[in-house]
């Protein structure tokens, strides 16, 4: 079978191959609300977790003002012990997350709300993972560095208009810049 163009009431725009459908890449200037959607949502989730998470940090391009971003929430809460989060896989499903187990990441655990129309990510680390250092190293870096910022969210703009129907690719596209930046992050964060 190839390539369909699809258009849902929505306006939502997929591709079909195969049977399977493809997420959109979209990439948009940062939105204000952002902020808002992540407080609203640490609070569900803070609700579910109670006294297992010791903090919730809104990470991710969604989480850097001015920074172009797909509008995927990613959102870190660090828990005490990273066994019993599977516990809670139930509770998550009921506000909407599929639960990924660690999906690719050791020690991590991995939610997704919207399925095809993502509108967050949930990472979930326990306390002292060096992933928690990496991410918010990483956001902070670009908060204060606008010329990295304004670079990485240029690539992104063109990876999506480049590849708008192909994530792996988009996402190998930024693979390098993301290391590239991160290791300056790292080194940046500890200073």
């Amino acid at each position: 079978m190839g390539l369909l163009l699809l258009s849902t009431s929505e306006g939502l725009h997929k591709k079909k191959n195969r049977g399977a459908f493809l997420r959109r890449v979209e990439v948009c200037p940062h939105r204000k609300n952002w902020c808002l959607q992540f407080r609203e949502e640490a609070v569900k989730i803070q609700h579910i977790f109670q006294q297992e998470i010791a903090e919730i940090h809104h990470i991710g391009s969604t989480s850097v003002s001015g920074l172009k971003a797909k509008p995927i929430i990613d959102m870190m809460p660090v828990v005490k012990n990273i066994e019993v989060v599977d516990q809670y896989n139930e509770e998550m499903q009921v506000l909407g997350y599929e639960p990924k187990g660690e999906n690719g990441i050791p020690g991590r655990r991995f939610f997704i709300k919207g399925k095809d129309r993502r509108t967050h990510h949930v990472h979930i680390f326990q306390e002292g993972s060096y992933h928690i250092e990496r991410h918010l190293a990483f956001r902070d870096y670009l908060r204060a560095h606008a010329n990295e910022k304004q670079k990485y969210g240029d690539l992104k703009d063109n990876l999506a208009k480049q590849f708008p129907y192909d994530m792996e690719s988009y996402i190998n596209g930024k693979e390098a810049l993301v290391k590239e930046i991160e290791a300056k992050a790292l080194q940046w964060y500890k200073n």
